[in-house]
This record gives structure tokens, sequence and C-alpha cells, in this order.
């Protein structure tokens, strides 16, 4: 790879060095933290991997899904990433695992770097997926979220110009872990949106099917999902952690494989959680109802838009989750023209405090101290400010009359218009 010249006749870094470094440096030290040679905490986030996950990965070697197993809550194809250690058979699982999970960071920022040298695509996106993994901690190599964030990466850049192979990863993708399937969101009207939806189906249907007569039990998680209660760290259960002080009879329990709230008013709290997504859903819909304007980022602006709508509406926002908005941050960022600068900033802080709460002072979240509700406080007023300026920007550049008001003229003159050819 050969130097470029500055105008000055100064020779610069080769394109992808100075990211490559920067990545590497914060990837050694991520792996570093998961193989306890340092540790941010006393609490060990690693367990899922060498203890939930191999426990997982043995069942399913006998030829079933876990049917008995509560903490299973993930679609069939969660089973690929469980067994995917197997394809390294002489490391330990953990180790494997790791490995893995790093390969496919790697690959992220491959990918990443390689739109970088197409015409209208930068580097900023590469940036933000370089500094935005290690923000989240070890936590993001030690589950298999980040595995599902690449393959979304993967449909959002392939859908540029291949609007069908969007449409397969992405339905590859929310049978590993449903979110995935929001990628689909955005895609322009019209042919576009034909191939991309119709290739979607026909792949969720085959490898839905193929996964229900691989093994049994494949669809046992929606019981389990269904059953779940008020995370700690969600939105709503900010409610109960100010209610703990005033004398709310309630308590904090392992429960479906999360901390989560038991006790009176729960139930009512948590309905109002997903009665928030049916909003968020509601939204969604009249947005794509009333878009006309379509751009090369549209797709990936829809997406960010889309998970953090449903993210910060959930019941449950783990840590791990906030790799998935990283991602996606990642791809919007790459491209020249988009307005998501502002909510992606927020994110990237969401998830430098996503790290305090977890695992650093999470016995100070699970106690309800001062300082456990502060981060939270902080960490999801993040979230929902990003989802609201993300609505608004996606609503601005893509619905007619929209971009009225005193800032149009400016936005028209930085050249922030879609071209015509994507209308």
């Amino acid at each position: 790879m050969t130097g470029r010249r500055a105008p000055t006749g100064v020779r610069l870094l080769p394109y992808g060095l100075l990211p490559c470094a920067a990545w590497a440096l914060t990837r050694a030290a991520l792996l570093l933290c998961v193989f306890g040679v340092f540790t941010l905490s006393d609490l060990d986030v690693t367990v899922d991997v060498s203890v939930i996950y191999r426990g997982w990965y043995d069942v399913l070697l006998t030829g079933t899904y876990p049917l008995h197993d509560v903490t299973w809550q993930y679609p069939p194809g969660a089973a690929l990433a469980v067994l995917s250690p197997a394809l390294l058979p002489f490391w330990e699982y953990a180790s494997a695992f790791y490995a893995l999970v790093l390969l496919c960071d790697a690959l992220v920022l491959g990918l990443l770097l390689y739109a970088g040298r197409r015409p209208g695509i930068r580097a900023a996106g590469a940036w933000v997926w370089i500094v935005g993994v290690p923000l989240l901690g070890p936590t993001v190599y030690a589950r298999y979220d980040l595995m599902v964030t690449a393959v979304a990466v993967a449909a959002l850049l392939a859908g540029v110009r291949h609007p069908r192979v969007l449409g397969v990863l992405a339905a590859f993708g929310a049978l590993l872990k449903v979110w995935p399937a929001l990628v689909l969101v955005g895609v322009r009207r019209g042919r576009p949106t034909r191939a991309a939806w119709s290739a979607a189906a026909l792949t969720a249907a085959g490898l839905g099917v193929g996964f229900a007569l691989w093994m049994p039990g494949a669809y046992a998680f929606l019981a389990f999902q269904r059953d779940r209660g008020l995370e700690i760290e969600s939105l709503g259960a900010l409610y109960f952690h100010l209610a703990r002080h005033v004398g709310w009879e309630g308590r904090v329990e392992l429960h479906y494989g999360s901390m989560e709230f038991l006790g009176p008013h729960v139930e009512p709290v948590s309905v109002l959680a997903l009665g928030l997504a049916v909003v968020a859903l509601g939204w969604l819909l009249v947005w794509r109802l009333r878009a006309r304007t379509f751009a090369t980022h549209t797709p990936a602006q829809a997406a960010f838009t889309a998970v953090l709508l449903f993210t910060t509406t959930s019941r449950v926002i783990s840590p791990q989750y906030v790799v998935w908005l990283v991602g996606l941050a990642a791809v919007c960022l790459a491209f020249r023209g988009g307005g998501m600068v502002r909510p992606a900033v927020l994110v990237l802080v969401a998830a430098g405090v996503t790290v305090l709460e977890f695992p650093v002072y999470f016995a100070e979240v699970v106690a309800s101290d001062a300082w456990g509700v502060t981060l939270l406080f902080v960490r999801n007023g993040l979230l929902v400010a990003a989802s609201l300026l993300a609505a608004r920007e996606l609503w601005r550049e893509t619905v007619p009359g929209a971009r009225s008001g005193p800032g149009a003229g400016a936005r028209a003159a930085r050249g922030d218009q879609p071209s015509r050819a994507l209308r």
C-alpha cells in the first residue's frame, strides 16, 4: 500500500494504517481484560461465555436446543454463534469465542475502510467503530452481539448496490437476534424494496424451516421472552430505583437470566414500556408511508433510528445492546451528507457511561444507590435524546416539506440534499 502526497509534497500515511493501528491497540486492551490480565471491577463479565454459553454448547451438541433453560431467549440462529468455537477445535471454548469475536470486529473495520474508498463515503464511520467498541469495555467481547452487529453492518453497506444481499443478510441477522430485520425499514421505495424484502422473506422462511428441522425446540425461546420482566437497567426501571427510597416493597432478583425488579406495580410499568415500543413502531410506519426522498444513506439512518427507538423503549437494556447502536452509527457516519452526527456522538458518550454502570458500579446499580441511579439516568437520558434527534433528522431529510425552516437554506448550501437519482 503506497502512501499519498499532500499538496506540500509531504508523504502521508497509507490509507487505513492509522485506523488499523488504533484498532489493534484498543482491541489488545480488550483481550487483556477478557483474559483476566487487567480487570475493571470485581464482577467477572466473562462468565456468560465460560459458563452459560459453554453450557448451551454442550446441550446443542446433543442435538436439541436448551428446551428447559429459561435463559435461552434467542432465535434459533443463535445456536450458530454458540457453536462457532467448534471451528477452532484445538482451543479452549472461551478463548476460541473471543478469537471469533475479534475476527468479526476486524471484519467490520475492514468493511468500513473498504467502503471508505467509494465516492460519497468517508473514514469517519471506521473511527466511530474503533472508538465506540472499547468504550463498552470487556462486556462487548463476552457476548455474541458484536457478531450480529457485523452482519447488520455488512447488510447496510452491501445494500447500497445490492438490495437482495441486504435482504438475505437482514434475514440471517434476524434469526441470530431479531433486531437486524430493522435494516430493511429504510430501503428505497420501488424495485429496491421489492428486491430486499422478497429476498429477506425467502431467506427467513428457508432458514426458519431449516432450523426447525435441524433440532427440536428451535422456537421455545418465544415463551421465555414473553415472560421476561423489567430489567433494572431499562428506562422504566428508573421509577423503581427511586421508589425504593420511599418505601416501595419490591425486590431485585436474578430472573430469566438478568437482574429484574419484581413486586408491586412492575407489571403496569412493563406494559407501559411495551406501549412505548408500539408507539415507536407506529411512528416508523407513518414515516415509511410519508417518506419520499431516499438518499444513499437513508437505509442506514432509518435502521439506526429504528434500533435506537426500540432499544430505548425496551424492558431490557443490557450493556451489550449498545454495540448495535455503535455499529449502525458507524455506518451512518460513513456516508457524506448524512445528518446523524449528534445522535452518533450521544451514543458514543452513552457507551462510555454504560461501562461505568456495568460492570464497574453494577453493585451500586443493583442497590439503587445514588451513584448507580445517576449513571442510569445519564445513560438512558443520552439514549432518549439520541432517539429523538435521530427521528427528527430522519423525518426532516425524507418527508416532503419537513425541511422548511430557517436552517433549510444553510443545509442546501452545504450540499446535504440527496441525489435526484435516488428520489
